[in-house]
């Protein structure tokens, strides 16, 4: 074999390229977990479901009550604890999570995805947003 040393550089290319997708994401600080402010009311302790539940399933969440509220006029929702709430992102989530820049956007920015809520509602107006 005389051409086992071009082989083995070309094997060793195509190893670094194939694996390049993997050292860029190890050596980028795409990686890091965002720190969420997280809402400070009295009278609000939790939100309308656990907050496993919220990380891993809201957009489900959210899109389930626009379809009921638009299609079915279903306004309040019922949590599993048994609790009642009505169905808006603006007049009940945005009540404690107010500030989209530094509670939604750093999600939707770490996890790469362009949710399209702000294409129908108003995003409430946040003074601390403007600072």
């Amino acid at each position: 074999m005389y051409d086992s040393g071009k082989i083995i550089v070309g094997l060793i290319i195509f190893v670094g390229l194939f694996t390049s997708p993997f050292w860029y994401d190890a050596n980028s600080k795409a990686g890091e977990k965002p720190d969420l402010v997280l809402p400070a009311k009295e009278n609000q302790k939790a939100c309308v479901e656990s907050a496993a539940f919220m990380r891993s399933s809201h957009m489900v969440l959210l899109n389930d009550w626009r379809n009921e509220f638009v299609r079915e006029n279903v306004t309040t929702y019922t949590s599993s604890n048994g609790k009642t709430y009505d169905m808006s992102l603006t007049n009940t989530c945005m009540n404690c999570h107010s500030n989209s820049s530094q509670f939604c956007d750093r999600c939707h920015t770490y996890m790469d995805v362009s949710p399209y809520c702000w294409d129908c509602h108003i995003e409430p107006n946040n003074p601390e947003s403007s600072k």
